[in-house]
């Protein structure tokens, strides 16, 4: 007699010979179809958010009607145009208030909000409400970059269209994270370093069933980019050497940790800012006003730090910045970003910490070795992003697909891998997270293999089993059962025929009610019990039964051979834990395997005077 493996859920789940490498399903295929629909619209919600900053720039600051990026340092407004940030951080505030409050901020921290405790689920309204409150942010001199809002509204297009249809939260997110993606691939014609910032920041989680989604989105995204925003490479830069030397390595990895210092200042200095702002005894409406107030004097100073600031990154990475430009984007554009972040108005981070990498970059090449034009700029922009946002490959990738200089690529992993070391030792969150745990959230950013994964119910098991024959009556059971000679902590016991093989399962509550009540005393044992049990199989690894406990709300199995169907022990949730104690011990107990013998002299041995 065979037993039921388990009785089909919604969600069958595998034994051990159904598990391979991944766990996608033809499912994978209608998702990725839908994905590919999503980047293709994320990428004319990127125009249309790029083109709304730009009609807000020339709005707020020339007066005119048009859609063309400037800068707003060349406006002619004079000490008006303190006011304009202000103005225009006001009416964000008003937004949030009577709008919805999930616009303020960068963008990233609620798209991670939305995906892990809201279902991926977006109101349609923040699809509207975003990206025009950033472009009136941004486009009133807000020192913001765009990606932000781009990586939140493609979200939230994706997650729209993935509750028009009938999917999984799962599912749901695979298609927020694939519009988000396909938002900054359109943005910044990077459609790598989209799906690596996915992976690292949105997904959590290394998956065919999302990977392969957003990265077909992300594709779509830099492909449909082409003919409505022109290729790459953003920010162009001179040849560098392929080879840069000792000295050129020694320097990166002095970039790196410059890098990851300023990383932890600038995340500070944010946080410090919100801190401040939140004593203050006014309504949080009226903060993103007090910061544009900030914004605007800082405009005044140094007109460069309004605004996105692609011109000047440019510049930083060409080599060519006068020394006022360098010393300006790091005094007070950081401090006007981390002000104006602080109050709660609407903007990205990425295009800010790009602007103040190439200007550590130009400190650094007054000192460091000539490499060429505009190298320790490059350099520390993508050290500095990896080491802020703690996604030190993305850093990486992104610097190549901005530049095109593939000669740059192992610079940039010394530099960033130094950056994001110095982070993650000075600060517990990231300038995404903190945001989260400031909301009362614990987020984990490391990713590892599940150890119930890689351990086995043979290993974890108890063998040592009380079981009933299958011919065993209600007389025999009440002539010999115990309790207290049962084996230690077993609290459900198989009933099995003459092979082994079980035939149903009883607890030891059911044998207290079978005993306590009238019965006939010829009853047989099996027919008494539960049948068809749920069972482990000793070749299953430890994840899967936990599952399986998970969903029919068990906390003990039976184990059975999957060759013959055999009953060789039982597996409960305190076993599980001691296969979670082992992988803990072999993480923590530290022993030194080999050590080195050396020969005692013979000089050491001999006698005196020998």
């Amino acid at each position: 007699m065979k037993t039921d493996r388990i009785n089909q859920p919604l969600h069958q789940i595998p034994d051990a010979r159904e598990l391979g490498d991944f766990t996608a399903t033809p499912r994978l295929i209608p998702i990725a179809l839908l994905a590919v629909v999503i980047g293709a619209v994320s990428s004319f919600v990127a125009l249309g958010l790029l083109n709304l900053i730009g009609l807000f720039t020339n709005l707020f600051y020339f007066q005119r009607w048009r859609t063309d990026l400037v800068t707003p340092a060349a406006n002619h407004l004079g000490w008006w145009a303190v006011l304009v940030p202000a103005g225009g951080a006001l009416i964000v505030g008003l937004m949030a208030r009577y709008g919805s409050e999930r616009i303020r901020g960068h963008g990233i921290p609620e798209a991670i909000e939305s995906i892990l405790l809201h279902g991926s689920r977006v109101q349609p309204r923040l699809a509207i409400l975003k990206p025009l409150s950033s472009a009136i942010s941004i486009g009133s001199g807000g020192p913001f970059g765009a990606e932000g809002p781009i990586i939140m509204t493609g979200g939230a297009f994706g997650s729209i269209i993935a509750q028009l249809f009938r999917l999984s939260s799962v599912e749901r997110k695979t298609l927020l994270v694939a519009g988000a993606a396909a938002g900054m691939s359109a943005t910044f014609a990077a459609p790598l370093s989209a799906v690596l910032l996915a992976v690292e920041l949105l997904l959590f989680e290394w998956k065919p069933r999302s990977m392969i989604p957003v990265a077909l989105a992300s594709v779509t995204a830099g492909a449909t980019r082409r003919y409505i925003l022109g290729l790459g490479p953003l920010f162009p830069v001179p040849p560098h050497p392929v080879f840069i030397g000792p000295s050129g390595l020694l320097g990166c990895v002095a970039a790196g940790l410059l890098a990851g210092l300023i990383s932890a200042a600038l995340t500070k200095a944010v946080y410090t800012a919100e801190d401040a702002f939140e004593r203050l005894p006014i309504h949080w409406m009226w903060w993103p006003a007090l910061g544009g107030l900030v914004v605007g004097l800082g405009g005044l100073i140094f007109p460069q730090a309004l605004g996105v600031g692609y011109e000047t990154i440019g510049a930083l990475i060409q080599g060519d910045v006068p020394k006022h430009i360098i010393i300006g984007v790091l005094l007070v554009k950081s401090f006007i970003w981390a002000v104006s972040l602080g109050s709660g108005t609407s903007g990205g981070v990425l295009a800010p910490l790009l602007m103040v990498g190439g200007a550590a970059g130009g400190i650094e090449a007054m000192f460091l070795p000539y490499e060429g034009a505009g190298f320790w700029p490059l350099i520390s922009m993508g050290a500095i992003l990896g080491g802020t946002m703690r996604s030190p490959f993305t850093g990486v990738v992104f610097a190549i697909e901005l530049t095109h200089d593939l000669n740059a690529l192992l610079p940039l992993m010394v530099a960033n891998t130094i950056a994001y070391a110095i982070t993650v030792l000075l600060l517990k969150r990231s300038i995404l997270t903190e945001k989260l745990s400031r909301r009362g959230f614990h987020l984990s950013r490391e990713y590892s293999i599940d150890p119930l994964e890689i351990l086995f119910v043979r290993e974890v098991m108890r063998t040592t089993v009380v079981a009933f024959p299958a011919s065993e009556t209600v007389r025999d059971l009440a002539r010999r059962f115990r309790p207290d000679h049962s084996a230690k902590g077993q609290h459900l016991y198989p009933v099995i025929d003459d092979e082994r093989r079980i035939v149903s399962v009883i607890t030891r509550k059911d044998i207290q009610r079978i005993l306590d009540s009238p019965r006939d005393p010829n009853a047989a044992l099996a027919s008494l019990g539960r049948q068809s049990p749920t069972v482990a199989y000793s070749d299953e690894p430890l994840r899967v039964v936990v599952n399986r406990m998970a969903e029919r709300q068990l906390t003990r199995m039976p184990v059975v051979n999957a060759s013959d169907e055999k009953l060789v022990g039982m597996v409960s949730l305190e076993d599980l834990l001691g296969g979670r104690v082992r992988v803990l011990s072999e993480e923590r107990t530290r022993e030194q395997v080999l050590r080195l013998w050396l020969p005692k002299s013979q000089d050491a041995n001999m006698p005196e005077g020998g």
